[in-house]
């Protein structure tokens, strides 16, 4: 749902009204903690005071105007509060109470929605937000939140995920968390259109259960790409466990994953496994922001160190790249004759301790271009061990930093490896302090991964509203699904359908070799019933494959037979309650279950995105070329788009579409089999 209003006002109060008991008083301590300087209001029908301030009655008695409400009464009296808080003309309330919408009661959180008449709401079944920026915390719990001039804003669904976040001890400056429960009214979309518009928000923080507007979502994801705010979310419901859990916690559509990703992709949103790479992630990013590739140089004085990184950056899209053949004898100059000069860089420890030698060791290496300079260090924070000497080797690297003007972190393998005095020292100094090797790994990645989205010239395809229309269901046979595909621009071989005994009089026509397929709706896996031959290259053939499909149908389906293919693709289209219609491509043939190689894409779609998507596939590289043969790239590339603007002619109507195989040739892409499932109008 749109809000009537915008949410500034909630979320950066300068007049707060606390309504309920032990909650609303712990929540002005919290408030007065973080140094609010604005006006408080109490309000409790039989307290006297909450914590020390004294209480009215009513909402009723408030005298002057209310920026945000935090609401922590029972649910039902909640719903007449909110009401005598929109005719106070309150910019905003937090409603705590549970036993909404994610219990199953729609009605009563409906009730609520429409007593506040355009008031944002955020919630129900939500643990509110601590601001620091603003010093407010409409937050009913401990924080260990300190004011910060700027940071990463934190956004989640769920109340004790939003705890954790206030208590991170990672060198993470957290602006602000925001607890937002079911999102009756103000939802993740809202809440990022409103933090990007921050300046003092460095990155964006989501941990997403379920989008209740998608569209919403996608419209504020690219506000935010315009105002250069970088997005890391950790979504739920990978799962079926995750999925269910999320839909009972917060009546939350966790929806197809793949689409999630598709959505994430599109936006240059950054999708996290995990918590911890996902609060490095942003750490990273609020040093400094996105990167414009993924090379990466490692220095560490350990061989054991530099043989690690490289083998965990295996599997992700980055790299170390060779020295060049100007920065390879300048870093080697630095250095004694026993040090190869190789990326990651075993330096040894020769230089350890020498300030002035690290310095220029590492000052060689940032000049090499780079997209991150890593240095690996781990810092002891044991009480018995003194850690002066690692810090001189991570404030070398800060001075090679700021000479340079390169990109720079200091990776602890472990998180206990990097003191907080240290990390908001390097952090001081936009060197980002990373905790956990394999995590900042993950944040590099990310980082580049955004930072080469927001670098595309193609705009995003536009996000719609999901549309139904028509009534009942239909599944085509294969010969109409094909001519209704060839008519948008799809490639099918010439066939027939006719009588089984009339098969040898089509395939005479046509020309031998031909395939010879029953006809029929009612049969929906021909090859697994017996009903497909292929390469019939007689008329005997084709009359015994017939005699012996008749007894499947009636009706046989002759085609000229398709050889010479380079590989088999598979391109889908399925409907989605939340996301509308979605193309899916793939392996095809026989591998498509077996190989689960495919890529999903939102529709509408771009030739640039569809691009994209194609060389995210394995099976991608036959078509590109291999071992001496490659496919018609263009034919695959048109063949989809025809697939594309079918589904754009059917809006609202399909249900299902498989075009498998659609088989790629060294010249052309044809489409040998098709099924289509649709509503009719």
């Amino acid at each position: 749902m749109r809000m009537t209003k915008p949410i500034t006002r909630l979320l950066n109060p300068t007049s707060i009204a606390f309504i309920g008991g032990n909650e609303c008083a712990v929540a002005i301590r919290r408030t007065q903690e973080l140094g609010f300087t604005g006006k408080i209001w109490a309000v409790h029908p039989k307290r006297e005071e909450l914590a020390g301030i004294p209480t009215l009655k009513s909402v009723d008695e408030i005298d002057g105007p209310i920026d945000a409400a935090f609401v922590a009464v029972k649910r039902e009296p909640t719903i007449e509060i909110v009401r005598a808080l929109k005719a106070k003309g309150c910019g905003g309330a937090v409603i705590y109470a549970a036993g909404f919408a994610e219990t199953g009661n729609s009605d009563l959180q409906d009730e609520l929605l429409k007593a506040a008449n355009g008031m944002p709401l955020m919630g129900p079944n939500c643990y509110g937000f601590v601001n620091t920026l603003s010093r407010a915390a409409l937050w009913p719990d401990e924080t260990g939140l300190e004011p910060v001039e700027r940071g990463v804003a934190l956004v989640t669904q769920s109340g004790n995920i939003a705890c954790n976040f206030t208590m991170m001890m990672r060198g993470l400056p957290v602006a602000a968390v925001f607890s937002i429960g079911n999102q009756v009214d103000v939802g993740m979309h809202d809440m990022v259109e409103a933090l990007s518009g921050d300046p003092r928000i460095s990155a964006i923080g989501l941990h997403v259960e379920g989008l209740p507007d998608v569209a919403g979502f996608a419209r504020a994801a690219l506000l935010a790409r315009q105002r250069k705010v970088p997005i890391v979310v950790l979504k739920t419901g990978r799962s079926e466990q995750g999925a269910k859990v999320a839909m009972s916690h917060t009546s939350s559509l966790a929806g197809a994953d793949t689409l999630y990703d598709a959505l994430f992709e599109r936006y240059g949103v950054a999708r996290m496994k995990s918590v911890s790479a996902f609060a490095e992630t942003l750490k990273f990013l609020h040093n400094g922001g996105p990167i414009a590739g993924s090379t990466l140089v490692s220095m560490s004085c350990s061989g054991g160190e530099a043989a690690l990184v490289a083998d965990m950056a295996l599997e992700r899209q980055v790299s170390f790249p060779p020295f060049n053949d100007e920065t390879r004898p300048r870093v080697a100059a630095t250095l004694n004759e026993y040090v190869a000069i190789d990326n990651p860089l075993d330096y040894h420890t020769f230089i350890w301790n020498q300030p002035e030698k690290l310095k220029a060791t590492f000052t060689e290496v940032l000049k090499g271009g780079f997209d991150v300079a890593m240095v690996i260090l781990d810092t002891p924070t044991h009480p018995k061990m003194k850690p002066d000497a690692w810090a001189v080797t991570a404030r070398a690297l800060a001075h090679a930093s700021e000479a340079t003007g390169a990109r720079a972190a200091v990776v602890a393998t472990l998180s206990e490896g990097m003191p907080l005095p240290l990390a908001a020292e390097l952090s001081a100094q936009r060197v980002a302090p990373m905790m956990g090797l394999d995590d900042a790994l993950t944040a590099f990645e990310a980082a580049a991964f955004i930072g080469r989205n927001w670098a595309r010239s193609d705009a995003p395809p536009e996000m719609l509203l999901p549309s139904v229309r028509g009534s009942g269901e239909r599944i085509l046979s294969e010969y109409d699904a094909k001519q209704l595909l060839k008519s948008h621009g799809l490639s099918v071989p010439d066939g027939i359908v006719c009588k089984a005994a009339d098969a040898v009089a089509a395939a005479e026509k046509l020309g031998f070799p031909v395939t010879l397929k029953t006809s029929s709706t009612a049969i929906a896996h021909k090859t697994e019933a017996g009903g497909v031959a292929l390469n019939l290259k007689t008329a005997a053939e084709v009359e015994a494959a017939a005699a012996r499909m008749s007894k499947l149908a009636p009706d046989v389906l002759v085609e000229r037979m398709v050889m010479g293919a380079i590989a088999e693709l598979i391109i889908g289209l399925k409907s989605d309650p939340q996301f509308g219609t979605a193309l899916v491509v793939g392996a095809g043939g026989i591998l498509t279950e077996l190989l689960k190689d495919a890529v999903t894409l939102i529709l509408p779609t771009s030739r640039a995105e569809i691009e994209r998507a194609l060389k995210t596939l394995k099976v991608w590289k036959l078509v590109e070329g291999f071992r001496g043969k490659s496919g018609d790239q263009a034919a695959v590339i048109a063949a989809i788009e025809a697939v594309a603007a079918f589904a754009e002619a059917q809006r609202g109507l399909i249900e299902e579409l498989d075009v498998n195989p659609l088989l790629v040739l060294p010249n052309g892409a044809i489409a040998v089999d098709a099924l289509i499932r649709m509503r009719q109008e």
